[in-house]
């Protein structure tokens, strides 16, 4: 594992010169007198998994749905590729490959698997007016089979999958529409040990796509199991930046709790 992350950091060191898929720089979100966010920069990179951390309050619900065109920023500047840009609503965020799973997965247990990938997307056979279900269940069995994701049919209600099943599911739909980022909101909330490890090897293939994904985590095991960088906030604003590699849990816990602060400390 070891040798395999070290390979794909020197993979990411040539590419430096690559602007990064998302960058945000000095970002801030105030809500009346409340300030969420404050002065904060964050990056993702293809092919590379970041892990954002903080307690409750921290602002990384706020940084999510500023990316994903849930709100607006007060300041700061959004780019993409390298190119600043404004996201101002979630389909705004599709359009620039830009896709989110939340906590709650938002699916419909009472549609199959491919319904639920294609929900409100739907292919139609232009001179019928019809759905499309033929080319919609080719493309739902082909982004699955990459995803290596264990999903019993197609054509199964949601409602008789397992938590690992469904969550699956809520990612091969991010993985179909997101061509540059994926953020997945708690993926491992719930899920037993079995099922953690399966959202680990579809993180893992979405990674090896070259799509960046976020992974917003309380669960530093998660953090440590699949990030290739780990994003700190805290009240709002950066509080470091760590690698899995060269840094341990105990010093992202100090920097989620304010400790490496009070004792002049900073993860790198």
């Amino acid at each position: 594992m070891s040798v395999e992350m070290t390979d794909r950091e020197r993979s990411r060191t040539a590419d430096a010169d690559a602007p990064p898929l998302l960058e945000l720089r000095g970002a801030s979100k105030a809500y009346g007198n409340v300030q969420a966010l404050t002065d904060v920069d964050f990056t993702v990179r293809a092919g590379e998994v970041v892990a954002l951390l903080g307690d409750n309050g921290a602002g990384k619900s706020t940084l999510v749905k500023a990316i994903a065109g849930a709100n607006q920023l007060t300041s700061g500047e959004m780019l993409i590729a390298g190119s600043p840009t404004t996201i101002s609503s979630p389909a705004e965020a599709s359009r620039h490959g830009i896709e989110t799973v939340y906590q709650d997965l938002a699916l419909c247990d009472n549609l199959d698997v491919t319904a639920n990938l294609y929900l409100g997307r739907e292919l139609r056979v232009r001179s019928l007016g019809m759905m499309d279900q033929i080319a919609m269940e080719k493309s739902a069995q082909a982004v699955i089979a990459d995803l290596a994701a264990t999903i019993p049919s197609l054509d199964r209600l949601v409602s008789g999958l397992s938590g690992g099943q469904r969550q699956a599911v809520a990612v091969a739909r991010a993985a179909l529409w997101g061509s540059r980022v994926v953020l997945l909101d708690e993926p491992t909330a719930a899920l037993g040990v079995a099922q953690t490890h399966m959202v680990y090897e579809l993180v893992r293939k979405l990674r090896d796509r070259g799509i960046g994904v976020v992974v917003v985590t309380h669960n530093m095991a998660d953090a440590f199991a699949i990030a290739d960088r780990i994003t700190v906030l805290r009240l709002g604003r950066n509080a470091g930046e760590f690698s899995p590699l060269r840094n341990t849990p105990e010093q992202v816990v100090a920097a989620i709790t304010g400790a490496d602060t009070l004792n002049g400390g900073h993860g790198r």
